[in-house]
């Protein structure tokens, strides 16, 4: 038996610790974390590498953690969530999924996710989209109007909205949804509160070199800059056609000619986003298709499962775990993408985008740490 946690840890924080101490609590049962690898769901490189992220999790309370394969790492709430809970099915020994969240009301959560499959709810969404909306806020909105304040709160926030997919995503499983209240302050925000805080408040503490010692169980070493991936993103797109650009993940609609056109013009990827934004398309959204567009990730590849669990480290409990596991284990990367079977092109771009991250640290890291960094094992005192 395991629970299973979806997450980024990015970078691993107090309040990570707490969601993997909590899960075992309320469970009695070891953690699988199924983490997102060099890219996250807000289109940057992680702060830092995943195996440094890797390791501090397995050191604060995971058991196993497996990278969530880079495809669905940069994609919206659904595919992300259909991404990672695809992992845990693999596991026949898992029967919970743990997710931090504003809300613990599992029943209002649940009644958000069968909402979002109903006529009128969708109707709504789509006469907000045609007005110039965008999702999240459309979606609140529906849900306000059909099903009241409270089933809109559900939705009212990153954590609530991924929690929601996630439900969604269990439907059909024997894996039971266990919400846990977020602690400390909120999704985003800029204050701290009893050794608690958001992830991008400390990304921004790391990269500013302040001191955040009591945030975090582990200060990483090298920490990334996202906006010294620039030049090399907006050369990327100088060089994609219309076609290339419609490829991607979330692009339609013309969006890619916005795209285009301001890629001709910005300075900086910062600037070409305020160049493209309007109000149907959020933040998030366009830097994961400009993530998208540097790394080659293409709307048929996150559209295709994945059909292996890429091992990040373990404990003597997560190797209980993985002889749950009914699909392919991946130990090595270099074997792996020598069998060149249907695994392959996930994989490669798990690689590819290991290597482009090294080049977002003041000094650049070396490529080729998918082939040469070790699994770890976490050897736990009795």
């Amino acid at each position: 038996m395991a629970t299973a946690i979806i997450c980024e840890f990015n970078p691993f924080h107090n309040g990570h610790a707490y969601l993997l101490s909590e899960a075992k609590r309320l469970t009695g049962e070891p953690n699988m974390v199924i983490m997102s690898g060099s890219f996250t769901q807000r289109g940057e490189a992680a702060v830092c590498d995943k195996f440094t992220r890797a390791a501090a999790a397995l050191r604060h309370g995971a058991d196993l953690v497996v990278e969530l394969p880079t495809a669905f790492a940069v994609a919206n709430a659904e595919r992300f969530a259909q991404g990672g809970v695809r992992i845990a099915k693999f596991f026949s020994g898992v029967h919970t999924l743990a997710f931090g969240c504003e809300t613990d009301d599992l029943d209002a959560l649940r009644a958000a996710a069968a909402a979002i499959r109903s006529e009128r709810v969708n109707a709504l969404i789509a006469a907000e989209m045609r007005g110039g909306g965008y999702y999240p806020r459309a979606l609140e909105e529906a849900l306000r109007t059909v099903c009241g304040e409270e089933v809109a709160a559900a939705v009212s926030s990153p954590n609530n909205i991924l929690a929601v997919e996630y439900i969604r995503a269990l439907e059909g499983t024997e894996i039971r949804p266990l919400p846990i209240m977020r602690q400390g302050a909120a999704h985003d925000s800029d204050k701290t509160s009893g050794g608690f805080a958001s992830a991008s408040y400390i990304r921004s503490l790391l990269r500013e070199g302040k001191n955040c010692a009591d945030l975090l169980p582990e200060i990483p070493r090298h920490v990334t800059r996202p906006e010294l991936l620039d030049r090399a993103v907006l050369y990327r797109l100088r060089t994609m056609t219309a076609e290339e650009l419609r490829a991607l993940p979330e692009v339609g609609e013309g969006l890619e000619n916005r795209i285009l056109e301001a890629a001709g013009r910005a300075q900086s990827a910062e600037e070409l986003l305020t160049m493209v934004k309007t109000k149907r398309y959020t933040h998030a959204r366009l830097r994961r298709i400009l993530a998208c567009a540097f790394l080659g990730l293409t709307e048929e590849l996150q559209t295709t499962p994945a059909g292996y669990a890429r091992i990040l480290g373990f404990t003597d409990e997560g190797e209980q775990i993985l002889r749950s596991c009914t699909c392919k284990i991946i130990t090595s990367a270099a074997k792996a993408l020598r069998e060149n079977d249907e695994n392959t092109p996930h994989l490669s771009l798990d690689v590819r985008a290991c290597d482009i991250a090294a080049l977002a640290y003041d000094e650049i890291m070396p490529s080729n740490s998918d082939y040469c960094t070790r699994i770890l094992r976490e050897n736990r005192e009795k």
